[in-house]
């Protein structure tokens, strides 16, 4: 657990359509940096006993991000691929869809009243969310991160993957590696090793992706800031095919 004015917990998931589950409670802080991800969200918040709940979407880059004192909060990040058919995901990339007349025992989805899910049984939620057919996934999306040899073009393999995740290959890459470059200088590592693992071309290089998807410099990620603490970053057993 994370305790840094915003104290985040995290879990993996086997559930294939899910890439992480959290949660986490906001405590003496005002802000955050949400630092870039791929992946979209369903999350809910409680803040002065109102729930909300908002489908979050992709972000290409990092952005500050207002956090409301004393407010807990709940996210499924769902793996690349798996979307939602009835909202498009090309709307929700750098933006949000709020999810109406939220309580703290019912949301509604494709018109039935369900129970709002929390951090131990988020599996079961989305299992009926696929049965319902309110979250699908693209099954070629998996298997290019698997490497797997695809018998269709590349001009079909980009289309498909924009459609279903709403960035490009190459920037789906680029925010993983800035991610990971993250994690490794939390983790002490030096810069210059960090460039040589990661495949940057020179300090700058990795400087520039760093300020452009995580928004801190080598230094600021190496001395936490509690005042303006981080969004969600973990570390990945996943590795990504050239």
């Amino acid at each position: 657990m994370i305790r840094l004015g915003l104290e985040i917990e995290s879990r993996p998931s086997e559930l294939p359509y899910i890439e992480r589950v959290w949660r986490s409670r906001s405590e003496d802080v005002s802000r955050m940096t949400s630092i870039a991800t791929s992946h979209w969200e369903l999350v809910f918040w409680e803040h002065h006993g109102q729930v909300q709940a908002a489908v979050l979407g992709p972000e290409p880059k990092a952005c500050l991000a207002p956090v409301p004192k004393d407010a807990t909060f709940f996210g499924i990040s769902f793996a690349l691929g798996t979307s939602m058919p009835h909202i498009p995901i090309s709307r929700l990339v750098g933006g949000s869809a709020e999810i109406p007349d939220v309580t703290p025992h019912s949301v509604w989805l494709k018109g039935s009243a369900w129970h709002p899910p929390d951090y131990d049984n988020a599996e079961a939620f989305v299992r009926r969310m696929v049965r319902e057919g309110i979250v699908d996934c693209d099954p070629i999306v998996p298997a290019m991160l698997d490497g797997a040899t695809l018998d269709v073009s590349e001009r079909t393999l980009q289309r498909r993957l924009v459609a279903a995740t709403g960035l490009t290959w190459g920037a789906i890459r680029q925010i993983r590696r800035a991610r990971e470059a993250a994690v490794l200088i939390q983790e002490g590592a030096p810069a210059q090793d960090v460039v040589h693992r990661l495949g940057y071309f020179d300090q700058p290089h990795l400087a520039r992706s760093l300020a452009r998807y995580i928004g801190r410099t080598a230094t600021r990620l190496s001395a936490p800031d509690r005042a303006e603490p981080l969004s969600l970053l973990y570390k990945t057993s996943v590795s990504m095919p050239a």
